[in-house]
């Protein structure tokens, strides 16, 4: 075994280990002191009963909000079709748990369901964390959602979270878009980063996005950034009427 003097060993420079490297500000923080998650529900819907799916919620979704908090119910309007996009927030797993036993136990609203569920083609569900550096935002008034996910490489924030906090805050601090809220899941398609931006309207997402593509710090921010992208996709939602979100 090679043994170093004395004085390099007390002079070598420190090299973390990849475990320690990864327990940076980025990958732990406020999300998990707070405990607080959030389930994000996309249903693609049997397009001949879309109608019919948004009339049995809207009458009927009541009933399963008295078990737990519902963000926001939206349906997609332009990048996807017959698509319904929700998210419901818990204190904790331990919560979650507790309110889907309490669903499950509630007799009205699995009548009502047994109704919605011939409705749909399939159901996707993820569990995520709203990023440390970023509280869930309250829209300016009514207006349209657009929802963006971006699909990162491996790695987790400890990799890309600088690069992609700086190509948000580029966007934010011109008021280009509103922002709702940066969501990284936790249980279901890792490394992905779903993020919710509000607009007045289509139009004006259309023009403050032409603009951003002529911001200088936008292109530098988005250019370091996209390094560490995979893929993404966007949707422009309609907040339902019941939605607390409009």
């Amino acid at each position: 075994m090679m043994r170093f003097p004395p004085l390099l060993r007390r002079t070598a420079v420190f090299q973390p280990t990849l475990y320690q490297a990864c327990r940076s500000p980025l990958a732990t923080g406020p999300r998990q002191d707070s405990g607080t998650i959030f389930e994000l529900r996309t249903y693609d819907i049997k397009p001949e009963k879309t109608k019919e799916f948004m009339e049995l919620v809207s009458r009927n979704i009541h009933i399963r909000t008295v078990h737990s908090e519902m963000i926001g119910f939206w349906t997609a309007e332009l990048g996807s079709m017959n698509k319904a996009f929700h998210i419901w927030k818990y204190d904790n797993f331990a919560h979650r748990a507790a309110a889907r036993k309490a669903v499950v136990s509630d007799k009205e609203w699995q009548e009502k369901l047994s109704a919605i569920l011939p409705l749909l083609k399939t159901q996707d569900m993820e569990i995520a964390y709203l990023v440390p550096w970023c509280k869930l935002g309250t829209p300016p008034g009514e207006g349209v959602y657009e929802l963006v996910t971006y699909q990162q490489k491996p790695g987790g924030p400890a990799l890309w979270g600088q690069s992609f906090k700086a190509a948000i805050d580029a966007h934010v601090s011109k008021s280009y878009a509103t922002l709702i809220g940066v969501f990284h899941t936790e249980y279901g398609m890792l490394n992905t980063v779903h993020v919710l931006w509000w607009h007045k309207d289509p139009d004006t997402r259309a023009a403050g996005r032409h603009r951003a593509h002529e911001d200088a710090r936008v292109v530098a921010a988005v250019r370091e950034s996209v390094q560490f992208l995979e893929s993404q996709r966007n949707m422009i939602l309609i907040a339902a009427p019941f939605s607390p979100l409009k």
